[in-house]
């Protein structure tokens, strides 16, 4: 179960690190197409992976997680061979598919097979497989595509899901089922209103914040997740229920996931160009510069319940938010001459502050909801994650890209890539400064906004505790 995590989990990571070959291949994806091959799988994922939850209570979990491992070999088939952006995003959407049949369904088969007593200690080895995904998804991918084409790196991936199905087949127990509806216009109408959200947000830089396209994005967004909050109320049986949210535990758990995700991932899309563009790392040494993050994990994850109950979820929390966001501020100062030990130190700071926070975030998730509920449960905190990795993908970019444009010299104006912009200019110097300075704004801007959003969480959390 855990080697599925890391499988789905890994490739949100791992495709970061092909956008600069992707940028230079003959498909010439323009800066917003780039953010959507990275961002079609992760909201696909986010927005089916409650679906994706309820189908395995309904059809049998191990059934649905062997077909979302095929599912996903097929489309990172689809993908490897894609002629065209079109057909690459297409295969993006459907790998996304069935990783939202994966995630859930893995957790739920443990908390199925273990006894009661170690649960708690299921939950915290399956959360911390996602934070070891994202960096595994960095090396892995690194040395794939030390190869010179991004097609190795989905590839590859299509012998890693079968194999993983096989070990599945043969490992995993049959759980019970549960009669639990599956909601299609719900997850119709969440995917959509999804969509529109970064539709507005990566194309603003582009078409212009005033845009039809821009503001249609926001006004379509804003409908459809109203629509799909009435859908649910008035469902008998919702998939997701919305009155779930005035738990104020789950609520502030499911945000702060979110902005853990958020910074995470902001800090992944940025990495891998910062270590190639301007630190001059081969693919694979980028791939490698980032496993300084994982040290925490690796090493404090089994430590974080014992903190936690020494200092409190809330204090464990708050903790978190205080060393990612001081560790993607710490990484925002960093240039061409930054050494790279003064970089991974920051990363290890930013690792400290995962390790806290999602062991404890998704066991107050997990807690918040009864057990015949657990792939509804795990479906919701696998959606705050990637959810918050799709935003923070889409944010940092649309930051990075605004900032790096109006830096580019006069004859490189109009490039919204580093490999449009050095096609356009010798000044090489110059375009990698333009570069810099864009992913140092866009990594302050992700700093700020989990401090904020810390600051959110921590804040209800005293005011509930206030008001009981």
């Amino acid at each position: 179960m855990c080697a599925c995590v890391v499988l789905v989990v890994g490739m949100v990571a791992a495709v970061n690190l092909a956008v600069p070959l992707l940028a230079a291949s003959p498909l010439h994806p323009s800066a917003p197409a780039l953010v959507w091959i990275v961002d079609t799988y992760v909201i696909v994922f986010a927005c089916l992976v409650i679906p994706g939850g309820a189908a395995g209570d309904r059809f049998g979990r191990k059934g649905v997680l062997l077909g979302g491992l095929v599912l996903f070999a097929v489309g990172a088939l689809l993908s490897a061979v894609a002629p065209g952006v079109a057909v690459l995003l297409a295969g993006r959407a459907l790998t996304g598919v069935g990783a939202a049949a994966v995630l859930p369904n893995s957790l739920a088969v443990l908390l199925h097979a273990v006894p009661a007593g170690r649960r708690p200690a299921t939950i915290a080895t399956w959360a911390s497989m996602t934070g070891i995904g994202g960096v595994a998804g960095n090396a892995g991918g690194g040395l794939l595509l030390a190869g010179g084409s991004w097609r190795w790196l989905f590839a590859a991936a299509v012998p890693a899901a079968l194999a993983a199905a096989v070990l599945v087949a043969r490992t995993a127990p049959v759980s019970a089922r549960h009669d639990r509806p599956l909601g299609p216009v719900a997850a119709l109408l969440l995917v959509g209103a999804s969509v529109a959200l970064l539709v507005g947000i990566v194309q603003g830089p582009e078409s212009g914040w005033g845009s039809t396209l821009v503001v249609t994005g926001f006004a379509g967004a804003a409908v459809l997740f109203a629509a799909w909050v009435v859908v649910e109320l008035r469902s008998e049986h919702p998939l997701l229920d919305p009155r779930l949210f005035r738990i104020a535990g789950l609520r502030s758990a499911c945000l702060g996931m979110t902005a853990i995700f958020f910074g995470m991932f902001a800090l992944f899309y940025v990495n891998a160009s910062f270590l190639q563009y301007a630190k001059g790392f081969g693919v694979l040494a980028t791939g490698l510069g980032i496993v300084p993050l994982t040290v925490p994990i690796v090493l404090g994850g089994r430590h974080v319940g014992r903190l936690s109950r020494r200092i409190g979820v809330d204090g464990t929390v708050a903790l978190a938010f205080a060393f990612v966001g001081a560790g993607l501020l710490g990484l925002s100062t960093s240039d061409a001459t930054t050494p790279y030990a003064g970089y991974a130190a920051w990363l290890v700071v930013t690792g400290i502050g995962v390790t806290l926070a999602l062991p404890t975030l998704s066991g107050v998730i997990a807690g918040a909801l009864p057990a015949a509920q657990a792939g509804v449960a795990t479906g919701l905190q696998a959606t705050t994650r990637e959810f918050g990795s799709a935003l923070g993908v889409a944010v940092v970019s649309t930051v990075s890209t605004a900032w790096f444009t109006a830096a580019l010299p006069p004859e490189g104006r109009g490039a919204h890539t580093v490999a449009e912009a050095l096609a356009r200019t010798p000044r090489a110097s110059d375009v990698v400064a333009a570069f810099v300075s864009g992913t140092d704004a866009g990594l302050r801007v992700a700093g700020v906004a989990v401090l904020v959003l810390g600051g959110l969480v921590a804040g209800e959390s005293w005011w509930s505790r206030r008001r009981r």
